[in-house]
């Protein structure tokens, strides 16, 4: 009963917080206006990239997330910033859209929560457009051995606590073994951003 409380109420607005530091909000401004054509997000949550969308290169846009209480957010973000958005209740596993119809999909600080992260990218791939691409942005494992280590032992607590959000997560691995190739990808940690949870990977794939 807690648990539910916590996960309805609670927790959609502390991802929502916690997403929307100004480090974020600044690698978010990297990734999103570059998404054009048909665009399906991955994970839109309170709809926080809707506001760096590029309106002039979009046609239409898809926000994909399992949580009601974060897709209303969204809903209304987008009402706030005259942008159309076609909500999608569901997780990544399935994805109801027809093959072959995608131009572009953004995924940001949503790898790290997808249960079946494997099955989800089997789908991004099925939904995309041969000449279509991936625009990411994450955060992940870092390269640095003691953060790494408290990293994997901080990991079962964090991701009961946010979501499902995994800190351990190797994401350009990820992203390739699922047989995309990378046009490009630059990591860094964030500054301001606690390292644990700092390490950013971002760039470009396709198939």
């Amino acid at each position: 009963m807690i648990k539910k409380a916590y996960e309805k109420y609670l927790l959609p607005k502390l991802l929502d917080k916690c997403c929307s530091t100004k480090p974020i909000n600044y690698q978010r401004n990297k990734i999103v206006p570059n998404a054009k054509g048909t665009v399906l997000e991955i994970g839109i949550g309170s709809g926080l990239n809707i506001p760096f969308y590029n309106k002039r290169e979009i046609n239409k846009v898809y926000g994909l997330d399992p949580s009601a209480e974060l897709c209303e957010m969204a809903i209304k973000t987008a009402k706030d910033n005259q942008i159309d958005v076609n909500i999608l209740i569901n997780g990544a596993e399935e994805i109801k859209l027809a093959s072959n119809t995608i131009d572009s999909v953004l995924i940001t600080y949503t790898l790290c929560s997808i249960p079946n992260f494997n099955d989800a990218l089997k789908e991004i791939k099925r939904v995309m457009k041969s000449d279509g691409n991936i625009f990411f942005c994450e955060h992940g494992i870092a390269p640095d051995p003691k953060i790494k280590k408290w990293q994997n032992r901080i990991n079962p607590l964090w991701s009961k606590l946010f979501g499902g959000c995994n800190i351990n997560r190797d994401i350009p691995f990820i992203i390739n073994e699922a047989g995309f190739e990378f046009k490009s990808l630059q990591q860094m940690y964030l500054p301001s951003t606690p390292k644990i949870v700092g390490y950013n990977y971002w760039g470009v794939a396709s198939i």
